[in-house]
């Protein structure tokens, strides 16, 4: 059986080019919203502000009735990380039993530290999981370019239909059974796209700027084979597809912000997941004992603990090493 009725849980910009990417694989969806004017908004324009130029196929309702997520068959979460837990709260008594949630977001939970399917499984345990995560930016997708995505799911049947229920010609997932490794590569591409930003807008040259992004894909490796994520997950679309993307353009908010921290500008870093997550994930691999160098330079910069030019000059200090540790 075809999923056909679609929620999208979070009416962003990245929730509305999945609304918009879903409607195109001939889905009924339904873009839900916290702020019911702009819900109506949304409703009454057929476009989204967040996404300028992009307008609504038919087959999308906006919304803030949470009700009208209890017809839905699948949901797709597309709400910011830390948003999640608190959000997801209010909306359970929505989610029927069994409907599958598709993690959608980029991150680790600030404060407990846990993976996004674990913040999720303590809320509606009789759900089933899957996650999607993979190089794309909003605008993109809305404007229905080519995009791949990975698609993650345990049960490969679910993860298949999934697929199914999404894809299209321009929209292409891809099934794994690795949600550990999506869910880790879209949360420390994160950061190293922060961290590649700085890079750039310090000024260090694209030498820096390469080696980093290249020790930072290490720093993610180390950490998925701690916690079980297959190595090509992370050398795929979620991992170093997303990675490359992140780090090279400025169109990503965490490159750009990044950027702006390197110049000594002092950017609101409240739409860059990077900067939430960059302490949680020095803690995460402080759990396992793993050196992140990187991640921990991030998070030390942002907590105002270190200076950039310190920071820089602690990781150029560091011992030498072989390069496959």
């Amino acid at each position: 059986m075809v999923f056909e009725r679609i929620a999208v849980v979070g009416a962003g910009a990245w929730g509305t080019a999945l609304a918009v990417a879903a409607a195109k694989a001939g889905r009924q969806v339904t873009l839900w919203g916290r702020d019911a004017e702009r819900a109506e908004t949304i409703e009454r324009e057929r476009s989204n502000r967040r996404l300028p130029d992009v307008p609504l196929p038919d087959r999308i309702k906006a919304t803030a009735d949470a009700t009208l997520l209890a017809e839905a068959q699948v949901w797709l979460l597309a709400l910011p990380a830390q948003s999640l837990r608190e959000a997801l709260s209010e909306l359970a008594a929505n989610a029927p039993s069994g409907v599958p949630l598709v993690i959608c977001a980029k991150g680790i939970e600030r404060g407990s530290g846990l993976l996004l399917d674990k913040v999720v499984a303590q809320i509606l345990p009789a759900n089933p999981l899957a996650v999607l995560s993979g190089p794309t930016f909003a605008a993109e997708v809305g404007r229905d370019l080519p995009t791949a995505v990975s698609l993650a799911c345990a049960d490969r049947d679910l993860g298949h239909r999934l697929v199914e229920a999404i894809g299209s010609s321009t929209f292409r997932p891809y099934y794994s059974s690795d949600v550990t490794g999506v869910l880790l590569g879209g949360a420390t591409k994160n950061v190293m796209g922060l961290a590649a930003g700085i890079v750039a807008g310090r000024g260090y040259g694209e030498n820096a700027r390469a080696a980093l992004l290249t020790r930072g894909l290490a720093e993610m490796n180390r950490l998925g084979r701690a916690l079980g994520a297959a190595p090509e997950t992370l050398m795929g679309l979620a991992g170093l597809g997303d990675l490359i993307l992140t780090g090279t353009s400025t169109q990503s908010r965490n490159y750009s912000h990044g950027m702006a921290l390197g110049r000594g500008l002092e950017p609101g870093l409240a739409l860059a997941e990077g900067a939430a997550t960059a302490s949680a994930l020095v803690t995460l691999a402080g759990r396992h004992a793993l050196e992140v160098p990187i991640a921990d330079a991030v998070a030390a910069v942002l907590a105002g603990k270190r200076s950039i030019d310190a920071a820089v000059e602690a990781i150029l200090s560091r011992p030498f090493r072989d390069e496959e540790g």
